[in-house]
């Protein structure tokens, strides 16, 4: 009886680990045939339309033949810039309240409410932005439009709040009590204990809460595309309609000739949106192991 109890563990124990492993494999597989069908489709463009041109370029305007990718990459780089700012002290600060200093029946509320955020579809999103945020921000800055990047990165930030709070807090809440009890009996508040020794043990998953949420934030498409004015032009400040690399993708994928130089140009701005994703993720993922080690 007791063999045929471990035989049947390793045979579960061996296929647990070959579904793991192939799952391992398809992934591989999956990524390198989308960077594989990126670089095929963008070819075209990289052989028929010069690179320094193009990445240096200042004006989109793919009907007179002119792909310069500066207006999308600044519009996309101010959009998110201004969303991190808005999310990240807004997301850890909530996570920390509901994580340490909330009562009990106010957490039970707020993690629910969090959790419902999350599902709420970006379209419904972005018809709040343009209804409520745009006319609000058109009256406050006295503008022509309310449709910008400022409207845009409010909107982005208001998206990633529930994946940062969420896993800040589940990296809060793995925080041994040990450590609690004995900042508590060295003589420090439940304040001094949470700011100096909770946040710190808890670093690297808030990190990768931020990293995370910064993806969502990245890869955006149908918010930004209806409330950032969806205008390729260059600009620095937050108060003036952009329009983004996902939301340049999105509205004029339909548009094209399959085949064309503007068809293999959106590929062209996809593999370099592709380029950048995966080098915020390496980043955060060498920036969180040296956390780990420290």
């Amino acid at each position: 009886m007791a063999h045929s109890k471990n035989k049947f563990k390793k045979i579960k124990s061996f296929l647990i680990y070959r579904f793991i492993f192939l799952n391992g494999i398809i992934s591989i597989i999956v990524l390198a045939l989308m960077i594989t069908f990126l670089i095929v489709n963008s070819a075209k463009f990289f052989s028929s339309y010069p690179v320094m041109e193009f990445l240096t370029g200042k004006k989109w305007s793919p009907t007179h033949g002119i792909f310069g990718f500066l207006p999308l990459f600044t519009g996309s780089m101010l959009v998110t810039l201004g969303a991190i700012i808005i999310a990240v002290p807004l997301g850890i600060g909530s996570a920390i309240y509901i994580g340490e200093l909330a009562p009990k029946f106010l957490k039970e509320i707020l993690k629910p409410i969090i959790e419902i955020l999350a599902t709420i579809p970006s379209v419904v999103i972005g018809f709040i932005g343009i209804k409520l945020l745009a006319p609000l921000i058109k009256n406050l800055f006295n503008l022509n439009t309310g449709l910008t990047a400022l409207t845009g990165s409010v909107m982005l930030a208001f998206m990633s709040l529930p994946t940062i709070i969420s896993i800040s807090e589940d990296a809060i809440n793995a925080v041994s009590d040990r450590y609690r009890h004995a900042s508590i009996a060295l003589g420090a508040t439940k304040w001094e204990t949470t700011i100096r020794t909770v946040v710190p043990a808890a670093s690297s998953g808030m990190m990768a809460a931020v990293m995370l949420g910064l993806g969502r934030i990245v890869g955006e498409t149908m918010t930004v595309l209806m409330v950032t004015g969806n205008s390729p032009r260059i600009g620095f400040t937050l108060l003036q309609p952009v329009r983004t690399i996902t939301a340049t993708i999105a509205s004029e994928m339909g548009e094209t000739i399959q085949g064309g130089l503007h068809y293999s140009s959106l590929f062209a701005i996809g593999l370099i949106l592709f380029a950048i994703t995966f080098l915020i993720n390496f980043i955060s993922d060498r920036f969180i192991s040296k956390i780990r080690k420290s």
